[in-house]
């Protein structure tokens, strides 16, 4: 009775130290998310999934294509996004970027030891000419929280600002249930910037680890209202391989302008793809085009 005991005892802590290295399982429980805010000098969001995400748009940037002014919160938001994985911490992020501060910023992230996974362009034509650093790094919350500030600290990206207050009675400058209704998904507005976010409905993995959607791998769809009912779209849709090209055809049968495609990360399950779009003509017609894309997807159904 004592031996059998015994292993049911030992079978149980197996099981326990199994399901506390499990990505997610008492994530909050795990990681001192105020340590964190403090490290990166600005307060974080905790997100559905679990994540605690940044947000550090350049307003600074007067950044304008085709005569469109972009607003940071559109096109120009950098983040940062950590997770909780059991014994460490993962942050996964993009850097909106001048091309004076890149060389600083990736040596001051490499000396960190943070990953470079991507440096490119999103847009296409904008002035002046921005481009985007996506970044990985894993070990200590904190201590990589520390890092990216040092980094940022080489840009003038702007400190933390407190949100504006919420205007319901403003008009979004687009109708936002047809575009909804087009699109088979319910939108955000986020200071102006009507946004989507669209889940794989896969689940998404690098180096082994589950990664939450808020990390990058939901495809991101931003409607900036350009007055008379139209408005500017950008984004990027998350693809597999096989997806490229049918949507490549689908966006511009619609008259929507492919950008760029190309990687955000290094050692994801599946491989993954990322395109960036652009068009600015009438929001509910965009919307359309954007669905005919989607549906070339495996993207996850939206919820009722």
């Amino acid at each position: 009775m004592k031996i059998r005991l015994f292993f049911v005892l030992l079978a149980l802590g197996l099981v326990m130290t199994q399901v506390s290295g499990v990505p997610g399982v008492n994530a909050r429980e795990t990681t001192n998310w105020k340590a964190v805010d403090d490290a990166m000098g600005r307060p974080g969001q905790d997100q559905p999934d679990g994540a605690h995400k940044y947000a550090m748009p350049r307003s600074d940037l007067k950044v304008t294509v085709d005569g469109v002014a972009l607003k940071a919160g559109f096109a120009l938001g950098s983040w940062a996004d950590f997770s909780s994985m059991g014994s460490h911490s993962d942050v996964m992020g993009d850097l909106v970027l001048t091309e004076s501060e890149i060389g600083p910023v990736m040596q001051k992230l490499i000396d960190s030891g943070i990953e470079i996974t991507a440096l490119h362009n999103h847009l296409l034509n904008e002035s002046p000419h921005v481009m985007y650093m996506h970044i990985h790094g894993r070990g200590d919350a904190a201590q990589l929280a520390s890092s990216i500030h040092a980094a940022l600290a080489l840009t003038k990206t702007p400190p933390a600002q407190p949100a504006p207050p919420a205007n319901a009675n403003q008009d979004p400058g687009i109708d936002t249930k047809q575009v909804d209704a087009a699109l088979g998904y319910t939108g955000k507005d986020n200071n102006g910037v009507y946004q989507f976010a669209v889940p794989r409905a896969e689940k998404i993995t690098d180096g082994g680890m589950p990664v939450p959607n808020s990390m990058g791998v939901a495809t991101a769809i931003n409607f900036q209202p350009t007055g008379g009912g139209k408005s500017a779209i950008t984004g990027d849709f998350v693809l597999t391989g096989k997806e490229v090209n049918p949507v490549i055809k689908a966006l511009r049968q619609n008259g929507i302008a492919v950008n760029a495609v190309h990687s955000h990360m290094l050692d994801e399950q599946p491989r993954l793809f990322f395109m960036h779009f652009w068009a600015n003509d009438d929001a509910v017609k965009l919307a359309k085009g954007l669905r005919a894309a989607l549906d070339q997807t495996n993207s996850a159904k939206a919820k009722p």
